[in-house]
């Protein structure tokens, strides 16, 4: 019935905005116990000594009455949560706090990353796509800040922690590596296109999420027909917010010229039989173990916009390659 239905979406509704609410208050009075803390330190005449008596006698009073969510652990973080996210933040008008949006979970974790500017990337990112916790810990893991940073000026970077990963072009939609670890498939395995394209099928929402904002799945292997001739694409998505197609083929090894060739054969016939007039132009990306940047560049157009080559990982990244490969990118 009808009406079930409804009741149903009104309680859970109820339910989930009754949550918000709850972990939005806890999230706030940890704050302010940050904030009480550093002001009864600020009081004594060795701040260092004097914070930590005050953090253990804080501790076992309220632990008493309270529990175990009042360790000197989470003390240090609520105090470490107050100075890292100051006044000057936006405020609750009646509570004179930042207002603060993801749990308090997810502010232990993001209290953990040093740059500033990441940090408030995944901050933003987490709040706008209402990550889960362990959804935030999979994209700090896979360098999702950083392989972002890669394909994208000072200014660009610079935007990121302002306001999170933006789809205004088609560079927007486009990372390099993509990190197929959900996969679970080993780094060396002799695996087939038609494995990888089985395996992104069977975990589509990890995809989904790995590929960014706005992204819908289409279908797979759709297949287009001219001359009495047949191809077939591996992946069809279509992103809303920048109201166009995107088309997906993947590949085993090393990038060949043939492989960009055929996608922008791709990319033309959607463009012209496909997408309607008040859409934008079809973007494609070719999906490889490796490439070679050389040939990317002689193969494209100079004013290619819509092409993209870009590799793929089935393990996590180590951050420290990442890190020097933004370094050598940003003196460029």
């Amino acid at each position: 019935m009808q009406i079930v239905s409804d009741i149903q979406h009104i309680v859970r509704q109820a339910q989930e905005n009754a949550y918000r609410s709850i972990n939005q208050a806890m999230v706030q009075a940890y704050w302010r116990v940050g904030r009480r803390i550093v002001e009864e330190e600020q009081q004594g005449i060795s701040k260092a000594a004097y914070g930590k008596g005050v953090i253990k006698t804080l501790s076992v009073a309220l632990q008493q009455e309270f529990g175990k969510g009042f360790s000197e652990r989470n003390l240090e973080n609520m105090r470490a949560f107050y100075l890292q996210y100051p006044i000057s933040q936006t405020l609750s008008a009646e509570l004179g706090v930042p207002d603060f949006r993801l749990s308090w979970s997810h502010y232990q974790m993001l209290l953990r990353i040093e740059n500033l500017e990441e940090r408030a990337f995944y901050e933003i990112e987490a709040a706008q796509n209402k990550w889960s916790l362990r959804e935030l810990k999979r994209q700090f893991d896979s360098a999702l800040y950083l392989r972002l940073a890669l394909s994208s000026d000072k200014a660009g970077i610079k935007q990121l922690g302002q306001d999170g990963q933006v789809m205004e072009s088609p560079q927007d939609a486009v990372k390099d590596p993509y990190i197929l670890e959900f996969l679970h498939l080993t780094e060396h395995y002799r695996y087939s296109e038609s494995h990888v394209e089985n395996a992104l099928i069977d975990k589509l929402e990890h995809f989904l999420l790995e590929l960014g904002k706005g992204f819908t799945f289409v279908g797979r292997q759709k297949r287009i027909s001219f001359d009495e001739r047949h191809f077939y694409i591996d992946l069809v998505f279509y992103n809303r917010l920048l109201r166009c197609f995107v088309l997906i083929d993947l590949k085993i090894g090393d990038l060949k010229h043939q492989d960009l060739g055929q996608m922008q054969m791709y990319v033309n016939y959607y463009d012209r039989f496909i997408k309607l007039d008040e859409e934008n132009k079809t973007i494609g990306i070719v999906l490889c173990q490796d490439k070679s940047e050389t040939l990317v560049e002689i193969t494209l157009p100079e004013d290619n916009q819509h092409i993209f080559a870009s590799r793929y990982q089935t393990v996590l990244p180590s951050k420290e390659d990442l890190q020097r490969l933004l370094a050598q990118h940003l003196d460029k």
